[in-house]
């Protein structure tokens, strides 16, 4: 069993192997389970049979693992996981570079661009990724990419064509070679079942780590839902997000089933806003927080120790972007 020198989020490696063999979902997105003998990456909650200890090496994150030359598992498929979003917080260059990431820098500019925008040269961008993620920033952008096209490969019937545009890929042509050189297969062994219905809603699971209390959230968005706007009962919520000239809705309900995912349908948004609109439900509905962590901080209080008891998985309730926040604080006040 080994631990990658370079990625320095990992949880112990105790902790590692316990919540893999327990398949413990609190721990899903906080590191992957890559195994030397298939060449796979796994989430800790893989339901298939854990494989042997000394073939097994341990990333703390997606990007690390398809650095070191695994591809994600078919049967757990890690573009569902929710992300460590730890790094992405705070004002650190790792920091700001991530969420530029998230914001589609990559897509449309150079590594270069980038660092000069964090007052840094690419080689010293380049350094800090693979010291803190074990993965340089584009490898992370690529990873991205390729496991958000998975996800819209395997849950829609959205033409290959339109998947590749909604991934950031500027051709089919060049999609199709970064899926096939990253994954050894081409895209369309994934395509989803004829049959399934056409893609006029588009349906797609959010993961999330457990506890995590939805009903609290939609309590308080009810409370401040924009008339006009958003719609929010005691099972969903919904909104449009698009223009007079360009109708579009989404709506965010539990899967159920045990499933720890919310589901998220969206009618009419544009190929090349799919990615864009995601993060914003995820950030939104706090999808990547770590309740495990927040709650071992929380119990140390006294007072606190006993509403984390009686108010298991609260999260931090978003708004669809920072102008939308900044007036509701206001307004409630």
């Amino acid at each position: 069993m080994m631990r990658d020198p370079t990625t320095t989020e990992l949880p112990d490696l105790q902790t590692c192997e316990q919540a893999r063999l327990s398949r413990d979902a609190r721990f899903d997105g906080l590191f992957f389970t890559a195994v030397t003998s298939t060449g796979i990456y796994c989430r800790p909650v893989c339901p298939a049979p854990p494989p042997r200890r000394e073939n097994i090496s341990y990333y703390a994150n997606a990007a690390a693992a398809e650095a070191a030359g695994f591809r994600p598992c078919l049967r757990c498929r890690p573009e569902l996981a929710p992300r460590n979003d730890v790094l992405r917080r705070g004002d650190s260059s790792v920091a700001r570079a991530l969420r530029m990431i998230d914001a589609g820098m990559l897509d449309e500019h150079s590594l270069a661009d980038m660092a000069r925008h964090l007052a840094l040269s690419d080689r010293q961008l380049r350094r800090l990724f693979v010291a803190r993620l074990g993965a340089t920033p584009m490898q992370v952008h690529s990873t991205r990419r390729l496991l958000f096209a998975k996800q819209l490969l395997g849950e829609t019937a959205l033409p290959i064509t339109q998947i590749a545009l909604a991934s950031g890929f500027r051709s089919l042509r060049r999609f199709n070679a970064a899926f096939q050189s990253a994954y050894q297969f081409a895209p369309r062994t994934l395509r989803k079942r004829p049959g399934a219905g056409a893609d006029k809603v588009l349906l797609l699971r959010l993961g999330y780590r457990p506890p995590y209390d939805f009903a609290a959230l939609l309590d308080f968005l009810r409370a401040r839902a924009l008339p006009g706007l958003e719609h929010v009962d005691d099972m969903s919520y919904a909104r449009v997000i698009g223009s007079a000239e360009r109708p579009a809705w989404l709506r965010v309900n539990a899967c159920g089933d045990g499933d720890h995912a919310l589901r998220l349908a969206l009618h009419g948004v544009a190929p090349a806003d799919l990615q864009d609109v995601v993060t914003r439900a995820r950030r939104m509905f706090d999808l990547d927080a770590d309740p495990h962590a927040i709650a071992a901080v929380l119990v140390r209080d006294r007072t606190l120790r006993p509403l984390l008891r009686r108010h298991p998985g609260l999260r931090l309730p978003g708004a669809w972007d920072g102008f939308e926040l900044a007036a509701r604080a206001v307004l409630g006040q």
